[in-house]
């Protein structure tokens, strides 16, 4: 009798648990923002390409955005924090971790700061991915994609307080791209002892975007405030393979790639000096943007990129 009155007890209770874990609504678990380490990283490879994280204090880059969500809830970032949709955070390629960058939509002028603490995208034509509440904010969650502007403002705090001082960064120029759809966790950034890295390719640096909408002096932290700022009426899609100081070596990519078809040189002058542009375009949809840059890709140049331009 004791054994069975101890196994109706043991029943009893766990009746009751199952129904208040039926009943009880889910916890509303928010990751704090901060933690985890600022580095800057070592190169790491990904399908067979490498990538060389540094410092950027100068970065300011146009291109698509993509945002990832719930599937990597409560994952370690590639800094050691742990991945929240609801924050307002981003992963980004090579830029150091966590540091705040503005993102503006140039779609419908709308601008965020968010914090990257992750790595990737590492889908063809993407430059960064923000979080779902992120994107939710830009407003292009319901669309996918975005053509956006990424400007560096500084480095994110760690904890609450200053992160220390950063690394010493690696002596490369220019970094290599890559294609895959599989984001990579911390553990897959360190490269294997004795591996071979590919020599960085020097060329004169991409020109700064063409939408020159003014950075919002204010907000230089995560807080959630949407600011609109004025953007072209009209911008475009393009795809380039390189940015060059002397027009022969922008012709010989050309002729490199002219089995892609509509590829051109454009003539632009930046901060006194003359750049030759090797491209593809004007694109009206990431779609066609998308198609063009697998050409590219598929002649060997690799180190193409979508660019948002008027």
């Amino acid at each position: 009798m004791k054994f069975v009155a101890s196994r109706a007890a043991v029943v009893g209770a766990l009746v009751a648990v199952l129904a208040a874990c039926a009943t009880a609504p889910a916890p509303n678990i928010h990751i704090p923002p901060g933690g985890g380490q600022y580095k800057v990283g070592n190169p790491y490879q990904i399908d067979g390409t490498w990538y060389y994280p540094r410092e950027q204090p100068g970065y300011d880059e146009t291109g698509i955005a993509s945002w990832y969500g719930p599937d990597f809830y409560g994952r370690r970032t590639a800094n050691g924090e742990l991945y929240d949709a609801g924050a307002l955070t981003a992963a980004h390629r090579t830029l150091p971790m966590p540091v705040n960058v503005r993102v503006t939509n140039l779609d419908n002028g709308r601008s965020l700061v968010v914090r990257v603490n992750d790595r990737g995208p590492y889908a063809k034509g993407r430059i960064i991915d923000v979080s779902e509440h992120a994107a939710e904010l830009l407003g292009f969650k319901g669309r996918g994609t975005a053509r956006v502007r990424v400007t560096y403002l500084g480095r994110a705090d760690l904890d609450g307080g200053a992160p220390p001082a950063p690394e010493t960064p690696p002596d490369i120029v220019v970094a290599a791209r890559a294609a895959p759809t599989t984001r990579i966790d911390s553990q897959a950034l360190d490269i294997v002892p004795g591996a071979p890295v590919a020599s960085a390719v020097r060329s004169a640096p991409l020109p700064a975007p063409a939408p020159s909408a003014p950075i919002p002096p204010v907000d230089t932290e995560p807080t959630g405030q949407v600011t609109e700022v004025p953007v072209p009426a009209v911008t475009h899609l393009y795809v380039q393979a390189g940015a060059f100081s002397t027009l022969s070596n922008a012709e010989r990519l050309r002729a490199r790639l002219a089995a892609a078809g509509d590829v051109v040189i454009s003539a632009i002058d930046r901060n006194g000096q003359r750049l030759y542009r090797v491209r593809c375009g004007p694109y009206d949809d990431v779609e066609s943007a998308d198609a063009a840059l697998a050409r590219l890709n598929g002649l060997g140049s690799n180190d193409a990129q979508i660019v948002v331009d008027q």
